[in-house]
C-alpha cells in the first residue's frame, strides 16, 4: 500500500512541477525573457518552482505539503479567475492569479503553523452516575518529541498541566517519534516525574513509540527505562485501580500483533466500578463499547492534521472519529488533535492542546 501512495505521490508531484513551471512562465518578467531566450525562461521559472525546496530543513514531509497547497491553490485560483472572465466577458491584461495563489498559500500555511506550535489548554466534561466525586483527568497525546516540541518545550507545556490540578495524567500515545534526540526524550520523561497528582501519571504506546525505524539515538528499552524510572506506569493491555470505583484500563496499540481485544481486558472487571480506557488509535469503537468501558480516550488523528486528511481517513474506515467526543451506547468517546503533530509543523482546521476531562457525579 505504501509503494502505491508514493508512486501516487511522486506522479502527483512531477505533474504539479510541470503546471506550476508553466503558470509562473505567464508572470511579465518570463513572458518578456521568452521573447529572446525561451529555454532561459523555462530554466528560471523551473528554478523559481524548486525552491519550495527551502522547506527541506524541516523535512522532506513539509516540503510535500507546501509543494502540494501551492498547486492545489494555483490551480483553484487560475479556475476561478477563467471562469470570472468568461463571465465579464473580459480578456486577461495582467496574470494576478499566481500572485493570488502564492500569497493566499503562505497565509493558509502560516496559520496552521501558528495552530501547529501554539497549544492550548481545552475542557470536556462527562457526568456518571458510578463516580461518586469530581475526577479531573488530564490528557496528553501524540507530542512527537522534536516535531514542534523539543524536551524543554514540552517540559513547559507540562507546568501548565500542572496549574490544572489534575488527579491522574495519561499520555495516550505516540510520545516519541522515529527521529526524536534522546536528549529531548529523557528532558520530557523527567517532565513527567514532577507532574504533581492525587493518582500518579500513566502511559500508553502508540504506533511510533517503539519505532518503525532505527535511526533515532536511543532504543525502546531506553524509552521504557526513562518513563518508568520517572514514576510513570506502563499500561501494556493490563489495568489498575487508580481509586475507590475508578479503573484505569490501558490497552496495548493495534500495531502490537499480541494486543487482545477490548472485551477480554475488562472481562474480570467490576463493571460497577467506573472504568476509563486508553487507546491510541481511535478505531475500535464497536468492541470498546461491547467491552463495558464508560469512557475511552484516544489520539493519533491529530485532529485531521492536514485538511482533508482526516475526513479521508474516516471514508476508508481507518478511524472511527477524528476529534471530539460521542457517546455509544454506555460508553462516552474522546478523541484529542494532540499536543503536537507527525512529521508536518502545520495544522489546517485543526489545533494542538492538551485536554482536562472532568469527571463529575451525576
Amino acid at each position: 500500500m505504501w509503494n502505491v501512495i508514493l508512486l501516487v505521490l511522486s506522479a502527483m508531484t512531477l505533474a504539479g512541477i510541470i503546471y506550476l513551471t508553466t503558470r509562473v512562465r505567464k508572470f511579465t518578467p518570463f513572458v518578456r525573457l521568452a521573447e529572446k531566450h525561451k529555454a532561459l525562461s523555462v530554466l528560471l521559472a523551473l528554478a523559481c518552482v524548486l525552491t519550495v525546496g527551502f522547506f527541506a530543513f524541516i523535512n522532506l514531509y513539509s516540503v510535500v505539503i507546501v509543494f502540494l497547497h501551492l498547486v492545489i491553490f494555483w490551480a483553484l485560483f487560475d479556475l476561478g479567475f477563467l471562469i470570472g472572465r468568461k463571465i465579464a466577458k473580459k480578456e486577461r491584461k495582467r496574470y494576478i492569479e499566481g500572485v493570488c495563489a502564492i500569497l493566499f498559500t503562505a497565509v493558509y500555511l502560516s496559520v496552521g503553523w501558528y495552530n501547529a506550535h501554539r497549544v492550548v489548554e481545552t475542557g470536556f466534561s462527562v457526568k456518571f452516575s458510578k463516580v461518586g466525586s469530581p475526577l479531573r483527568i488530564v490528557e496528553v497525546a501524540d507530542s512527537h518529541l522534536g516535531i514542534t516540541l523539543d524536551g524543554r518545550e514540552f517540559a513547559e507545556q507540562m507546568e501548565r498541566v500542572n496549574g490544572t490540578d489534575p488527579d491522574v495524567v495519561v499520555i495516550v500515545g505516540d510520545f516519541v517519534d522515529d527521529d526524536s534526540e534522546k536528549k529531548d526524550m529523557l528532558l520530557a520523561c523527567e517532565a513527567l516525574g514532577k507532574l504533581k497528582t492525587k493518582y500518579g501519571v500513566y502511559f500508553v504506546y502508540g504506533n511510533h513509540d517503539d519505532g518503525y525505524f532505527s535511526y533515532r539515538d536511543f532504543s525502546s528499552k531506553e524509552l521504557r527505562e526513562a518513563l518508568t524510572s520517572n514514576g510513570v506506569v506502563i499500561l501494556e493491555d493490563s489495568s489498575v485501580e487508580i481509586t475507590d470505583g475508578v479503573v484505569l484500563v490501558g490497552r496495548l496499540d493495534r500495531t502490537f500483533a499480541k494486543r487482545l481485544d477490548a472485551p477480554s481486558l475488562t472481562k474480570d472487571l467490576d463493571k460497577d466500578k467506573y472504568i476509563v480506557m486508553l487507546d491510541h488509535q481511535p478505531n475500535d469503537y464497536d468492541a470498546e463499547e461491547k467491552s463495558g468501558a464508560d469512557l475511552v480516550l484516544s489520539g493519533h488523528t491529530h485532529g485531521g492534521h492536514i485538511f482533508p486528511a482526516g475526513e479521508i481517513g474516516l471514508l476508508i474506515g481507518a478511524n472511527d472519529r477524528v476529534y471530539g467526543s460521542e457517546t455509544r451506547g454506555g460508553t462516552t468517546f474522546f478523541v484529542t488533535s494532540g499536543i503536537s503533530g507527525w512529521g508536518i509543523p502545520f495544522k489546517t482546521f485543526c489545533k494542538s492542546e492538551y485536554v482536562v476531562i472532568d469527571v463529575l457525579p451525576e
